[in-house]
C-alpha cells in the first residue's frame, strides 16, 4: 500500500503543479483592477453580443440558402444585421474598444471569437 502511495505522489505534485499554472494563467487573463470594471463589464457584454450577431448571421445565410425568406424578408434582415453592427461599432466606441477586443480566452479551448 505504502508503495502504491510512493507511486502516486510524482502524479499528484504534477496535478498540483498544473493547477498552480492554470491559477496563474488565469489570473493574468483577469482584470481584478476596480476602475476597469466598466470597461471590462462592456466587453463582456458586447462580446456576447457579438456572438449572437454572428450566430443571426449565419442562421439568415442558411436561411436565405434554402429559399427560405421572401426577397423582402431578405432584404429586411440584411438592413437588420448591418444595423446591428453599426451599433455595436458604436457601442465599441463609447467602452473604448476595438472589434478584436470582442472575445473571450476559454484556456485551453483557445478563442471564442
Amino acid at each position: 500500500m505504502a508503495a502504491a502511495l510512493s507511486a502516486l505522489a510524482p502524479l499528484l505534485d504534477d496535478h498540483i503543479a498544473a493547477g498552480a499554472d492554470t491559477a496563474r494563467q488565469a489570473h493574468q487573463r483577469l482584470n481584478v483592477d476596480p476602475a476597469d470594471v466598466r470597461k471590462g463589464l462592456g466587453q463582456l457584454v458586447l462580446t456576447l453580443v457579438q456572438l449572437i450577431h454572428e450566430l443571426l448571421e449565419r442562421q439568415a445565410i442558411r436561411r436565405m440558402d434554402a429559399g427560405d425568406l421572401t426577397p423582402e424578408q431578405a432584404d429586411a434582415v440584411g438592413t437588420t444585421l448591418m444595423l446591428q453592427t453599426q451599433e455595436i461599432e458604436n457601442l465599441c466606441a463609447h467602452f473604448g474598444l476595438d472589434r478584436s477586443d470582442l472575445t473571450l480566452d476559454l484556456g485551453p479551448l483557445g478563442r471564442l471569437l
